[in-house]
């Protein structure tokens, strides 16, 4: 390369260029034919997820799944895992804090705070008359899975179905 001249070099360059031109012209079209199909997957998705969201949001005003504060007041074991937790608008949450290895559930007596880690330990809580909350804030803690948006949300506003479904 170093006995070439510059004149040698750049039309090799220039050769080069008008030998891609044909190729980087159907890379083009590859790639816009692959959008087009992207995007047609993308419209499915949406709209496949909106019809299980619309079909869930649905089964939960028909009472086919507890709120939170029914699963609490109606069942005394299990795993919080056992379930998927949805806003009542259908989005899925996860309980407790971000960042939590393990679900967990806050319960007040108004003055203290204690945490339940599973159905037992909040069954045995809302038992012995404490509320789901923390003191002078009721409700129940959820998150976005795979984010650190909490916030919350009243135990009548989240809905528990089998994980299993």
């Amino acid at each position: 390369m170093e006995e070439l001249d510059v004149a040698e070099i750049e039309r090799r360059v220039s050769a080069i260029r008008e030998r891609m031109r044909p190729l980087e012209e159907d890379v083009a079209k590859l790639r816009a034919e692959r959008d087009v199909l992207l995007t047609e997957l993308r419209r499915r998705r949406r709209l496949n997820e909106r019809t299980t969201r619309a079909d869930l949001k649905s089964a939960m005003r028909e009472g086919k799944f507890p709120t939170v504060a029914e699963l609490v007041a109606a069942t005394d074991s299990g795993s919080l895992d056992d379930y998927v937790y949805n806003l009542k608008t259908g989005g899925e949450v996860r309980l407790g804090f971000p960042g939590a290895r393990t679900q967990g559930l806050t319960f007040t007596d108004g003055a203290q705070v204690a945490q339940a880690a599973d159905l037992a330990r909040a069954a045995k809580l809302y038992a012995a008359g404490w509320e789901l909350g923390s003191p002078g804030r009721p409700g129940v803690r959820v998150h976005f899975a795979g984010t650190r948006q909490e916030r919350l949300v009243a135990a009548d506003d989240v809905y528990a179905r089998p994980a299993a479904s």
